[in-house]
């Protein structure tokens, strides 16, 4: 039951705050509290975040949007302050939905619909709009995530379409916050450049005269925040990957692990060579680590050990490779595993590996 309640922990650690998220969350919350309080009837500035595969945008998105839904619903005893006289509906002011691998207008309406529990079956587009325009209202909505953005393709109709349907949704007192993997380079803006002296994002002048590139028409309602991996090339760099090393190294529980087993020695620079610096590859590479600790009973996460973890991001339904969702991942090294047997490789009574094993 212990090892149960050890392998529960290791298989949710929990959302460390970094540098980089704290940045975005300090841009975003601001941005949520000013646009929900807003009563002029003009379209809400959205928010695009944007960075690399297994980075944490989703978690670190969700996790502020909600900290304002708790905050929001609070404020208002639970109760939706507009709802309609006679009726109650269910209080939603934030909504998740992932964009549709092949996103059109249909499928995109109906995948909000599905968010909020609404029928939508055998209805035509302007019913299915009309049908998202009041379930946004009806259910108080003041933000609307939509993640895995960059599946649209703007060279085709029916994705520039779904992107001009969801800007229309900007005018309905809701903040739109899309997420991505390269949004610069996805072609929903023009192709940009990232300046490191000021942290922003630059695009060069639009091609029209009168600034009506028809791309000036959503980087004018977004801004652009760039979820970036850790560093390892500078002192602060170096510094803040460590501090977060220290910090996943409080959740573990391993009966041998020592109080730098992630910190000390030349682990840090190792971590960082099989992850980039990206955190999703982190705690995949960790929470491996951790399983083969307990199996083997070595309790303790080390160089030998994790070279015997390959990180496969091949087998996850939920991610578009095409889109960029899918980082390239670091081999593992090749250093000797001092006489323990790779992890899962079949071994027959001898000790030897299967005959399947070893044609492979």
């Amino acid at each position: 039951m212990h090892d149960l309640h050890r392998a529960a922990t290791h298989a949710n650690l929990p959302l460390l705050e970094t540098p980089m998220t704290r940045a975005v969350g300090r841009i975003m919350r601001s941005r949520l509290q000013t646009n929900a309080l807003k009563h002029k009837p003009t379209t809400r500035a959205g928010l695009m975040i944007t960075g690399g595969g297994y980075q944490g945008k989703t978690e670190t998105t969700c996790e502020i949007a909600a900290a304002f839904e708790d905050t929001w619903l609070a404020m208002h005893a639970q109760l939706n302050p507009n709802a309609v006289p006679g009726t109650r509906d269910l209080h939603a002011p934030v909504a998740y939905v992932q964009t549709p691998v092949t996103a059109k207008p249909k499928s995109t309406c109906q995948a909000i619909l599905d968010f909020f529990g609404a029928d939508h079956k055998g209805m035509t587009l302007p019913q299915l709009t009309r049908a998202v325009r009041t379930s946004l209202h009806d259910h108080g909505n003041r933000v609307l995530l939509l993640d895995d953005i960059t599946r649209l393709k703007m060279h085709r109709a029916d994705d520039q379409d779904t992107l001009d349907l969801m800007r229309a949704f900007m005018s309905m007192h809701t903040t739109l916050v899309l997420v991505g993997v390269n949004i610069p380079g996805s072609g929903l803006l023009r192709e940009g450049r990232h300046d490191p002296r000021t942290g922003h994002w630059v695009f060069p002048p639009p091609r029209g005269h009168l600034g009506d590139d028809p791309s000036t028409q959503t980087e004018r309602r977004f801004d652009l925040i760039h979820l970036e991996p850790f560093t390892y090339d500078t002192p602060d760099g170096i510094a803040a990957w460590t501090a977060h090393l220290a910090g996943l190294q409080d959740e573990l529980r391993l009966f041998h692990a020592g109080p730098d087993m992630l910190t000390g020695g030349t682990m840090p620079e190792y971590l960082f060579r099989r992850t980039s610096g990206v955190v999703g590859l982190l705690e995949r590479l960790v929470e491996e680590g951790c399983a083969d600790a307990v199996d083997t009973g070595t309790e303790v996460l080390t160089e030998d050990l994790l070279d015997g973890i390959l990180i496969d991001l091949g087998n996850d339904p939920t991610r578009d490779p095409t889109a960029g969702e899918v980082p390239a991942v670091p081999a593992p090294g090749t250093r000797k595993r001092r006489g323990r047997k790779p992890r899962n490789t079949v071994f027959d009574d001898t000790g030897t590996p299967s005959a399947g094993e070893a044609s492979a």
